[in-house]
């Protein structure tokens, strides 16, 4: 009998929690052909959260939970909920029952049809403006950086193939990106369209200075291209420097009496100055992973399990 793991990283969502494992439980009962197991990974949650994990994992030994020594972020809990799982299709969802999990089957469908992973896709979206308007900047940025098809939508919401999780688990840097991963994994990608509730506890946990390092993880981990940006970029500010360099003399010849135009040079100065900081800071974005990469900085710290045993 097949295996299904669903995965969801927990983060404030003691009063959201226990809904989407009871509707997870509930929804696999109308598919018998599959067992499941549900992986409960708290992302070092300040409040109850890993007390009612703890309470779920006592009442059926289906559910397991995982503690994080600290707040390592979605991605990386993400990971840590792969590394445990043991499913032939894992499916990763949301803590906070906008993602609706009696929906599952047409992920598993999807699967069945022959794709290697499935995104859920919504029709009309519950999130906050801030979100929203994170969430398509990440799919520019997915387009652009990392080749993802315009056609695609990516969602937290999604299944995957188990050789795809193995492909994933490779990756063992200090900054996941899911996306990227799934993307270099496979290109047998998916849609499903499931509906999208409205958050009927708490907030999103996202803020704009998180979805900020969520972009530079993708950008940074899994493509050159913002440096070859930044090499363009370089060409063409030098160009136009030496062109208004040539037109500055020349206007110099025709007329003598043209004062030297200190503004326009300031303006020149700021502009390259500006640039030149930018392509280091991209640069310094760059060496910096890369050191804290090579110093082995974990993904994510396990403090303990329930229902399961360390993986060391």
């Amino acid at each position: 009998m097949r295996l299904i793991s669903f995965i969801i990283p927990c983060y404030r969502s003691e009063l959201t929690i226990e809904k989407v494992v009871q509707e997870i439980t509930i929804s696999m009962t109308d598919l018998s052909q599959y067992e499941y197991e549900i992986i409960l990974v708290n992302d070092f949650s300040p409040d109850h959260t890993f007390e009612i994990i703890k309470s779920l994992c006592e009442k059926n030994n289906k559910i397991k939970g995982i503690n994080l020594a600290k707040n390592f972020g979605q991605h990386a809990a993400i990971m840590a909920g792969l590394r445990y799982s043991k499913g032939d299709i894992v499916i990763c969802l949301d803590d906070d029952g906008q993602t609706p999990a009696d929906e599952a089957w047409k992920l598993i469908a999807k699967i069945e049809e022959g794709a290697d992973v499935v995104y859920a896709k919504y029709e009309h979206k519950k999130h906050s403006l801030i979100r929203n308007v994170g969430s398509r900047i990440n799919d520019l940025m997915a387009r652009t950086m990392l080749g993802k098809p315009k056609e695609l939508y990516v969602s937290s919401y999604f299944a995957v193939r188990s050789f795809v999780v193995r492909e994933m688990l490779r990756y063992e840097n200090s900054y996941p990106y899911v996306i990227g991963l799934v993307l270099r994994a496979t290109k047998k990608i998916e849609n499903v369209s499931v509906i999208h509730r409205e958050r009927e506890e708490g907030h999103s946990g996202y803020t704009l200075a998180k979805l900020f390092g969520l972009w530079c993880n993708g950008f940074t981990a899994f493509s050159i291209k913002p440096l070859r940006i930044a090499t363009v970029m370089g060409a063409l500010s030098a160009s136009a420097g030496f062109l208004y360099g040539v037109y500055t003399i020349v206007k110099r010849l025709v007329n003598p009496d043209v004062p030297a135009g200190f503004s326009s040079l300031m303006a020149v100065i700021l502009f390259i100055g500006g640039m030149l900081m930018l392509m280091l800071g991209l640069i310094g974005e760059y060496i910096g992973r890369i050191y804290i990469s090579i110093n082995n900085a974990p993904q994510y710290v396990i403090k303990e399990t329930i229902n399961e045993e360390i993986i060391l």
